[in-house]
């Protein structure tokens, strides 16, 4: 066993045993390798159910990469470009001053559509074609392309029915056969999970601390005003086998090695895989240009560091090295990847704390400790 291995081994059983957490992965690539793959805990709080490395974790918004990889592996491909007018693959978008919405600005939150409209409820997430055909009538809150503002939900369907409309294929499975089975993850990296994978899935429960701190922030924040608090993650919408089930691909279910291996597959070879060429690498890692009015976050009132489909240079809100790109979700499991060092960390874990991401924060600082010499 590698010290480093070794290392994040005792940290996530530290924290189980600590009660700090139930149920955790962690994996970690360097250069196209598997250097770290360890597990703890429960994955059902409460039972004599042991995490695997295979076992399943919702990791609510850091499924965004997964999307946005779909969308990379289809421009590679030609099938679209990220200058393409979204109108062009789905006429029907157009509607209501968005006719010049493009693909990018899908991928960078500037498409000005942050939210579904008031009142949608979660079992609403599960009719593609209904939220779908309410995004194509909605009105921009800004100009496509004039601001900047995290699409929490809707970032998952509009580039989900552009990837629909070019391959006629749901995203779910254009992932499967384009991303996750080339590497060998077809059973582990997932938007909506199928039924013969729910016995895998963790079981969720919410954090009593982090969630007061959540449930207290004021309801006149954006971050709500955008997107309402009915839809954020916590542990009951994590753990609704119909919304596991069906493309929400804002959100997602994924093991914390098969994250990793997407991550480590768009900057490396894996097994003879390469998702993206070096060039194009270079392009989606870089922070999308911004104008006057998209500098600052409309919806978390953060800086605005949107590559296409991720966030550089930061990890959740903290700052890292300008090479790191990747997601978090809510609830503490993240993913990046440094195209500097070519280190690629995944976290996974099911005890839903909104407001910390201290198991993958540790993780990152071990490993860039280990690891993070240049690639």
């Amino acid at each position: 066993m590698s010290d480093l291995q070794q290392q994040v081994q005792d940290l996530l059983d530290g924290l189980v045993a600590t009660d700090a957490e139930d149920g955790l992965q962690a994996a970690v690539y360097r250069r196209g390798e598997l250097v770290v793959d360890a597990v703890a805990g429960t994955a059902v709080p409460g039972a004599d159910h042991p995490v695997t490395p295979d076992t399943l974790f919702f990791v609510a918004s850091a499924a965004k990469a997964i999307t946005a990889t779909v969308v990379h592996v289809l421009v590679e491909r030609g099938a679209f470009g990220y200058d393409t007018p979204v109108v062009e693959l789905w006429p029907e978008y157009g509607a209501r001053g968005k006719q010049a919405t493009t693909v990018r600005h899908l991928l960078t939150h500037s498409a000005g559509v942050p939210s579904l409209p008031p009142g949608t409820t979660r079992e609403d997430l599960t009719d593609w074609d209904a939220v779908c055909a309410v995004l194509a009538d909605t009105a921009p809150v800004w100009a496509p392309g004039e601001g900047t503002g995290y699409h929490a939900v809707t970032f998952g369907f509009l580039l989900g029915e552009v990837v629909r409309r070019a391959t006629g294929k749901p995203i779910s499975q254009v992932l499967a056969e384009e991303v996750a089975a080339p590497l060998g993850v077809a059973d582990e990296l997932f938007l909506g999970v199928p039924e013969a994978a729910h016995a895998r899935l963790a079981r969720f429960v919410d954090d009593p601390g982090g969630a007061a701190v959540f449930a207290a922030l004021p309801a006149d924040l954006p971050l709500f005003r955008f997107g309402g608090r009915e839809l954020v993650p916590d542990a009951a919408l994590a753990n609704r086998p119909d919304l596991l089930r069906h493309d929400v691909p804002g959100m997602g279910t994924a093991s914390a090695r098969a994250l990793a291996r997407m991550y480590a597959a768009l900057r490396d070879e894996v097994d003879g895989v390469r998702l993206v060429s070096p060039a194009r690498l270079a392009e989606i890692t870089t922070v999308a240009p911004t104008g006057p009015g998209a500098r600052t976050d409309r919806v978390t009132g953060a800086p605005a560091t949107y590559g296409l489909g991720w966030s550089v240079g930061t990890l959740g809100q903290a700052p890292a090295a300008p090479t790191v790109f990747g997601m978090p979700g809510i609830g503490g499991s993240a993913a990046y990847a440094d195209t500097a060092t070519g280190i690629a960390v995944a976290v996974t874990k099911n005890h839903l704390n909104p407001v910390e991401m201290t198991a993958f924060e540790q993780v990152h600082r071990l490993a860039t400790a280990a690891l993070g010499t240049g690639g």
